[in-house]
């Protein structure tokens, strides 16, 4: 007669038995977890469980061959290499005096390189503003015949803004009637 007990025992054996070789225990000496997915350690070659896996919770003694870090340069995005003892701060600072290939101190780009043309005046612009009349550059604050004075033509302009010979001028309606061409011809300038 058999009995729920020798049953039982009988069951856990037989489990244990068709499945002997499945997973591995873990190498760190305090745990030896039996795992069923285990981590081998590229390093020592050894197998881990998921909470000693890492070079820092089983303390390789060979991290230093795989872990690694090389420090990129901010200003150029290309990889600084270090030396074994060497501090990458130290490193990557003296290729950014040396050999950074975007050295902000020693290529010193202007960006304003578009000197006005009128006569006094010493602004510089990014972009060039070039009269259609005269053929002159400007700034932004001279860039209309009138306020460059522009003679080109053999007359000067008698309304900002308008450089096309051929554009008649339009007439205000409303309230713009009663403005004077000198205040409006002011407004359109800026």
């Amino acid at each position: 007669m058999v009995t729920l007990k020798s049953a039982s025992c009988f069951l856990n054996t037989s489990l244990k038995m068709e499945f002997p070789d499945l997973g591995k225990h873990c190498s760190e000496k305090t745990c030896k977890q039996l795992d069923f997915l285990p981590v081998t350690c590229d390093a020592c070659k050894q197998d881990f469980c998921k909470d000693h896996f890492t070079f820092a919770a089983h303390e390789c003694p060979f991290a230093f061959k795989k872990d690694i870090q090389v420090p990129v340069c901010p200003l150029c995005n290309s990889p600084v290499p270090v030396k074994k003892g060497e501090l990458p701060d130290v490193v990557v600072g003296e290729h950014m005096d040396r050999d950074c290939k975007s050295n902000p101190g020693r290529s010193h780009e202007k960006i304003f390189t578009y000197r006005c043309s009128k006569q006094g005046c010493k602004r510089k612009e990014m972009l060039q503003v070039v009269c259609d009349e005269c053929h002159s550059n400007f700034c932004i604050r001279h860039r209309h015949p009138l306020d460059h004075g522009c003679k080109q033509r053999g007359c000067p302009h008698q309304r900002a803004g308008c450089s096309a010979a051929g554009v008649p001028e339009s007439k205000p309606s409303g309230a713009l009637t009663t403005l004077s061409p000198s205040w409006l011809a002011q407004r359109l300038r800026y």
